[in-house]
């Protein structure tokens, strides 16, 4: 099968990592379908798509919402009669705060959307692509789902969870066609990345510990859509279960 006749669920897809990854796959030849909170920031990626001659739908999504994410997945089949690869990468990150500090509700939030909305997207992917006999989903976890990063325990535990849910789905699917794997980015110039210096700017507070990328440089999210593309290709059908750094040795 050609990329051009692939079809590409990516969550999380109106910026950062989403938005390089939906550009790199369409590029590619996917059909993409976009899904996205901000439905602003989704059509832009689309039409982004669009305007260099790629082909792909958008449809608004809250991930941790059972409803929404049945609709997605629908939504594609409706369009495309079939998903061969879900990028299950819509995520948020916690305020860098002391840990007695951080508040019930943003330990709920942070796991309906990194936890639940990986859960939910497998769950509902996962018998498409049995009926297919064939298909490959990555999770964005995070290099503090290797490490632990000072200061936002309850990310790091929820990214924790991606991988393990990664690793335990893998092995009930390796031998079905349908193989799971996990990136972690770390340090990655994103929007999200950038929200967290702004926040410790605004609440004056500063970890006690720092991680340090040891190439001298943050990474693009373009270099996250590489590994992304190559886990969703023909290229790793050897590979299950993986857990894929690109953090630019921070978790070294």
């Amino acid at each position: 099968m050609t990329n051009k006749n692939r079809i590409a669920v990516i969550t999380g897809s109106g910026s950062g990592i989403g938005r390089a990854t939906s550009l790199k796959f369409a590029e590619n030849g996917y059909k993409v379908v976009l899904v996205d909170f901000n439905e602003k920031t989704g059509e832009e990626t689309l039409k982004l798509i669009q305007q260099n001659e790629g082909e792909g739908i958008f449809v608004k999504a809250d991930v941790s919402k059972v409803e929404d994410v049945q609709n997605y997945v629908q939504q594609a089949v409706n369009t495309y009669g079939r998903i061969d690869v879900l990028f299950n990468n819509a995520g948020i990150i916690q305020k860098f705060a002391p840990f007695t500090t951080v508040e019930l509700e943003e330990y709920d939030c942070l796991m309906d959307i990194n936890v639940k909305g990986i859960f939910l997207g497998m769950k509902y992917v996962i018998p498409v692509m049995e009926k297919q006999g064939k298909g490959a989903i990555i999770n964005t976890a995070s290099s503090a789902g290797i490490r632990p990063e000072h200061s936002i325990a309850v990310y790091s535990a929820s990214k924790h969870a991606v991988i393990g849910l990664t690793k335990g789905v893998a092995i009930e699917y390796a031998n079905k066609g349908i193989r799971i794997n996990a990136v972690c980015p770390g340090g990655i110039v994103t929007p999200l990345f950038q929200s967290v210096g702004e926040t410790l700017e605004k609440t004056g507070y500063v970890p006690e510990e720092m991680s340090r990328v040891r190439m001298g440089r943050h990474g693009e999210p373009d270099e996250v859509a590489e590994a992304v593309l190559f886990l969703a290709s023909d290229k790793a059908s050897f590979m299950a279960g993986a857990v894929v750094s690109v953090d630019g040795s921070l978790t070294v």
